[in-house]
């Protein structure tokens, strides 16, 4: 039997009309009773009627791509890439109509994503799109796949682009582990062995798998050991410009003698390059950097810098495609996007 507003309101212990004011979010409503509602609202599964729910698997023609940031280019170009695909090619009639994409920005906030997967599946969407890495944290990560598999079962498409596998979804993984393993590897080969790391926030998946990428070719490498540098030359920050400025200054206070910083992805590796800079250090002739994902400035900045291209417009544009059921799920529903090494000018031999 369908969950009622009636249904909702009793669990929540409020009248119907105050649920549907929480739902609406046309009339002010105390925050705890608001919390109350929602939270009654999930636990029950609640889906609003909309004008086409007559069928309970029945969905619409939205498409839900949830990013971390638009403005960071990397999930501009995953998401650009998925909404791309959701027009009908001219001359290609019957490869299932136009979707409507709709970009929901969490901010990194995980209670936020969260509420956008709630908001999704009462639109009945035809299909959700979760890019960059996920939030580790167990309670996090239980809850988003519960809402997946209730998508899934309501008739929704749950993709994952660069983000780790889970249940009633199909996964685009990024080799972040392997593809900084080879970062690194190209680094010691050049001759450096004083390596300094800029990670982003420590608590993204995405930051511990390229880190534990970074520690593996150290560790082959002999140089990751209790008594190394490898802890003491990490600096953890946000993936952003001025994060990448002040851990530089952090490291060289840490390390005077850093031939190399690798950082976590190309925006952080720019404010290395700045504070290296300002600090009178040249690249790559004092110190070599280093940066991951090849976004669309890389190969212009000077010099152009060495990093590691993750195909993200491909990826993208092939998340939108499995999202409209246009792609052959990949063997066990996960495929590994790989990243390939884009050796330039910022990296070099240590100065003797």
């Amino acid at each position: 039997m369908a969950v009622t507003l009636a249904d909702v309101a009793a669990r929540a212990r409020v009248s119907a009309a105050t649920v549907s004011r929480v739902l609406s979010g046309n009339y002010p409503v105390a925050e705890s009773t608001r919390a109350r509602v929602l939270r009654a609202v999930d636990e029950l599964e609640y889906v609003v009627n909309g004008p086409a729910s007559a069928l309970a698997a029945a969905t619409s023609d939205l498409v839900g791509v949830l990013v971390n940031d638009i403005a960071d280019p990397f999930f501009g170009i995953i998401a650009g890439a998925v909404q791309s695909e959701m027009g009908t090619p001219a001359g290609e009639p019957g490869r299932g109509g136009e979707k409507l994409a709709v970009i929901c920005n969490t901010g990194g906030s995980p209670e936020r994503e969260l509420n956008y997967l709630t908001l999704l599946q009462r639109q009945r969407a035809a299909a959700v799109v979760l890019t960059g890495g996920a939030v580790e944290h167990p309670d996090h990560a239980a809850a988003v796949a519960a809402k997946a598999s209730r998508l899934a079962a309501s008739g929704t498409r749950v993709v994952l682009c660069g983000r780790p596998p889970i249940e009633d979804a199909t996964t685009l993984t990024f080799d972040n582990r392997g593809g900084a393993r080879r970062l690194t590897e190209h680094l010691l080969t050049l001759g450096h062995r004083r390596i300094g790391y800029v990670a982003g926030p420590a608590e993204r998946t995405t930051t511990r798998h390229r880190l534990e990428g970074h520690r593996a070719a150290l560790t082959a490498a002999g140089l990751d050991s209790p008594d190394a540098d490898a802890e003491r030359l990490t600096v953890h920050g946000l993936y952003d410009r001025a994060s990448g400025y002040d851990a530089t200054l952090e490291l060289l206070r840490r390390h005077s003698g850093l031939t190399a910083i690798v950082a976590a992805n190309d925006t952080i590796a720019l404010g290395v390059c700045a504070a290296l800079r300002d600090q009178g250090l040249r690249i790559p002739e004092d110190v070599s950097v280093a940066g991951f994902d090849d976004l669309p400035f890389s190969a212009d900045a000077v010099p152009a810098l060495t990093t590691m291209r993750l195909p993200l417009h491909e990826a993208g544009a092939r998340a939108g495609r499995l999202a409209l059921g246009r792609d052959p799920q990949p063997p066990g529903g996960v495929a590994m996007v790989r990243a390939e090494l884009m050796a330039r000018a910022s990296t070099a031999p240590p100065h003797s």
